[in-house]
């Protein structure tokens, strides 16, 4: 009698690797946050946190660029100094920019949605340049929608004082993000020509 031994994967090779790339850019979306400036208009800074999103949904797809924002806001909330400034901890998801960061694994799955024309990622510099834009405009849309949503409920103000002070205020830097993603997805594509 003969006993075979055969290897059995748990985990197949390409979730370990979608895995690390999620892990990598949640990194980046930490690192991305400590490029921050205080705004004398709104509670929440200015940051580049945002070009980390960006970044996920289109380089990742919808599902990995979720996952990535959401082990961002996990290793945040267990004590990564990683938030706006190098803050961390679970209170800074129940304070005034909670509404934002929560919203980012939702932006990040529909600018991958977008970009992506569905949930099987395609590269990305394939894109076309209104569905690459249209993507991260929908989800700038998304992560202001629940930013502002969280800031009436946390500072307590009405809707016209927190769109004005929660988004408005911010439009200028979020173009800028946009460009600076289409700068970086149009990068890769003329390198590799």
């Amino acid at each position: 009698m003969s006993i075979e031994n055969t290897d059995t994967e748990l985990v197949g090779d390409e979730v370990v690797s979608n895995l690390a790339r999620a892990a990598l850019f949640a990194a980046l979306t930490g690192a991305f946050a400590y490029v921050s400036f205080p705004n004398p208009i709104s509670p929440a800074p200015v940051t580049l946190q945002v070009l980390g999103v960006f970044l996920s949904g289109i380089f990742l797809g919808p599902l990995w660029g979720g996952v990535a924002c959401g082990l961002y806001l996990l290793a945040g909330a267990l004590g990564a100094p990683i938030f706006a400034g190098g803050a961390a901890g679970i209170g800074v998801l129940v304070g005034p920019t909670a509404g934002y960061l929560l919203s980012y694994p939702l932006a990040a799955a529909v600018i991958g949605g977008v970009v992506h024309g569905g949930r099987t990622p395609v590269d990305p510099g394939a894109v076309g340049l209104g569905r690459l834009v249209g993507g991260l405009a929908l989800g700038t849309v998304v992560i202001y929608a629940i930013g502002v949503a969280g800031m009436m409920i946390v500072q307590n103000l009405g809707p016209v004082e927190a769109f004005l002070v929660g988004a408005a205020v911010f439009i200028p830097a979020e173009i800028v993000k946009i460009a600076a993603a289409v700068g970086i997805v149009r990068s890769d594509v003329m390198t590799a020509a």
